[in-house]
């Protein structure tokens, strides 16, 4: 499949709103009020001149033309001619003396180079290609005499991004050699693999949950760049994360690094970020709709709970059960990250995630819908427009819907092209599309479009369900969204300045404690009331759009031995003390939850 040109299609309903949610908050401030992005040396300033920059401008510019934001994509392009015109002559552009060259670690290079890809396909700015080329000559010498290292090793395929891309528009012999030099120095993730089994105790290269999210789509990447066969190795990665660091969300635990299956651990934001991009362009080179159900569980519930709902303030580590979200006064449960990692903020623990998680809804928002050989395929059925061309003759498609709130779903297409085509839509996990006219097949409802106005109308239907999780719990999913018992909070706004930050009012930090006991059961013989509410924000903390009534039982769950404002790994008590009617959240909409919980009889 491959994705539509920018302008063929436009986000819609809920998902317009998220993105405008997002353009009003800190991803459409950052060039305005942190350091790192206002005065980066990649635009000839003082501060950090490697990640941070291309981070937050691989998803401020798609949400910029996604919105047709004229002052956004000024913005944009602002930054965009800073850094082109400081290309040198030989090639090189990233922010460094000469003599830094070969200890600047290129990773930076990779990653700027697919914003440049991103621009190019926003802006159609055709001196992109040029740029991207000289870069790319560059590159392909500076390898011969020096070998990838640090975080360029670890993510050598992302490079194969930019590669690719430039391949298309000249494909020129050098580009294949420069693609198997460095995957020849990149990281080797068939023998780095064996290293996911355990737990992390230290930091490394090997072990980092966000290589591990980028790495899912490297022998893809490169096997649809070389013609070479697959040979299934995001499978197998996928298959060991989830086997020992699997989370209710079907992510992956790893703060910083592998931490297990336990939801009192955390796993980083950056990682649910660049998870989600990975399993775009791995459905884009393997129509394998697996991929598309991977993409829901992250967008509609780790991605919205780990991001405040005004979208100013973010997580660096989300818990699944997470009772207080704070610095911790001792020595917090995380494996390698520090005592405010858990804390919403402006930059907890680390900048990384401030810039990083700018991508994940434009991303997804601009790959809802690709073309495929035999006609056009909806990754997941969000609210969108597009208005493509099949065989030459337009195409429109419009998407009504406000899933996976709700169970309908409208696709409106009208198509001037005289040869039929199939659309698809990929059918989610756990749920059940049915409509008219349209045949479930391998994953996908399918329906053949001719000549005219067609109008497919999918109701969905799925029950919620408790699923088992490991030592003795259970997860309630109704179809995608998984759900949560939202605990009541009370909040210290935090506003200070730190190496030169400001923190301040809408940017603050904050420390969320619990304002009520934690200890939720399941009741085995309780049942479950799907509550459809008026809501405005899709992952409103107070107003969200759907919640499920059930009884359930009161026990002394209690802390985590050592560790204060944690809970206990599993309950203290599993003795039932009160029946309370409980109204369960979206885990997305939630702060203070309790997601993994016992399930006990009558």
């Amino acid at each position: 499949m491959k994705f539509l040109n920018i302008k063929e299609i436009k986000p819609e309903g809920w998902l317009k709103r998220q993105l405008e949610i997002q353009s009003e908050g800190l991803s459409g401030h950052l060039d305005k009020i942190w350091p790192d992005i206002r005065d980066s040396k990649w635009i000839g300033g003082t501060c950090e001149g490697w990640e941070r920059v291309p981070y937050w401008l691989d998803g401020f510019i798609p949400l910029a033309y996604l919105l047709d934001d004229e002052d956004k994509k000024a913005r944009a392009k602002k930054y965009i001619d800073a850094i082109v015109s400081r290309q040198c002559e030989d090639g090189w552009i990233c922010p460094c003396e000469e003599s830094e060259r070969t200890t600047y670690d290129m990773w930076a290079l990779f990653l700027m180079l697919k914003v440049l890809v991103v621009y190019a396909d926003c802006s159609q700015d055709e001196r992109m290609e040029e740029v991207i080329y000289k870069a790319l000559k560059n590159l392909y010498g500076f390898v011969k005499f020096n070998t990838l290292r640090n975080w360029a090793a670890a993510r050598w395929y992302e490079c194969i991004i930019s590669i690719a891309w430039l391949y298309e528009r000249r494909p020129e012999p050098w580009l294949k050699e420069l693609a198997k030099r460095i995957r020849a120095q990149g990281m080797d993730l068939d023998n780095v693999c064996t290293l996911w089994q355990e737990v992390s105790r230290e930091w490394s290269f090997e072990t980092h949950v966000v290589n591990a999210a980028m790495s899912l789509k490297g022998e893809a990447l490169y096997s649809a760049f070389m013609g070479e066969e697959r040979k299934g190795q995001a499978e197998k990665l996928y298959g060991i994360l989830q086997k020992y660091h699997g989370t209710a969300f079907d992510h992956f635990n790893g703060d910083e690094c592998f931490a297990g299956s336990s939801p009192i651990q955390g796993t980083e934001l950056c990682g649910v970020a660049e998870a989600m991009y990975s399993y775009e362009l791995l459905f884009a080179i393997t129509e394998n709709p697996f991929w598309c159900n991977q993409i829901e569980s992250l967008a509609f519930n780790a991605l919205p709970a780990t991001i405040s709902d005004d979208m100013w303030t973010h997580q660096y580590d989300q818990m699944s059960n997470q009772i207080a979200c704070i610095s911790y006064p001792e020595k917090p449960l995380f494996t390698t990250n520090g005592n405010d990692a858990n804390r919403f903020g402006l930059e907890p623990f680390f900048g990384c995630c401030t810039s990083n998680f700018n991508q994940a809804w434009p991303k997804l928002a601009r790959s809802i819908i690709g073309k495929s050989e035999n006609g056009f395929t909806a990754i997941t059925a969000l609210p969108c427009l597009v208005e493509s061309d099949w065989q030459g003759e337009k195409v429109k498609i419009e998407c009504v819907t406000e899933y996976p709130f709700r169970n309908k779903i409208v696709y409106k297409i009208h198509s001037e092209s005289k040869t039929p085509w199939t659309f698809r839509v990929s059918v989610s996990q756990r749920t059940v599309f049915k409509a008219d006219g349209a045949e479930e097949k391998g994953g996908f409802l399918a329906k053949e479009i001719g000549y005219g106005d067609t109008q497919l109308v999918i109701d969905v239907e799925r029950t919620p369900v408790l699923l088992e999780r490991e030592m003795g719990l259970s997860v309630l999913k109704y179809g995608s969204l998984l759900f949560s018992v939202p605990l009541k909070e009370k909040r210290e706004m935090l506003e200070y300045e730190k190496d030169g930050v400001i923190r301040k009012f809408p940017y603050c930090d904050y420390d969320i404690y619990p304002a009520e006991d934690w200890g939720y059961a399941f009741k085995e013989d309780a049942k479950y009331q799907v509550i459809e509410c008026e809501y405005s924000r899709a992952f409103d903390r107070k107003n969200p759009p759907l919640k499920i009534a059930t009884k359930m039982c009161k026990i002394g769950w209690g802390e985590e031995d050592g560790h204060r404002y944690v809970a206990a790994r599993v309950p203290k008590s599993t003795v039932c003390e009160q029946v309370k009617d409980v109204y369960l959240q979206p885990y997305g909409a939630t702060t203070l939850r309790m997601t993994e919980m016992p399930v006990l009889n009558k």
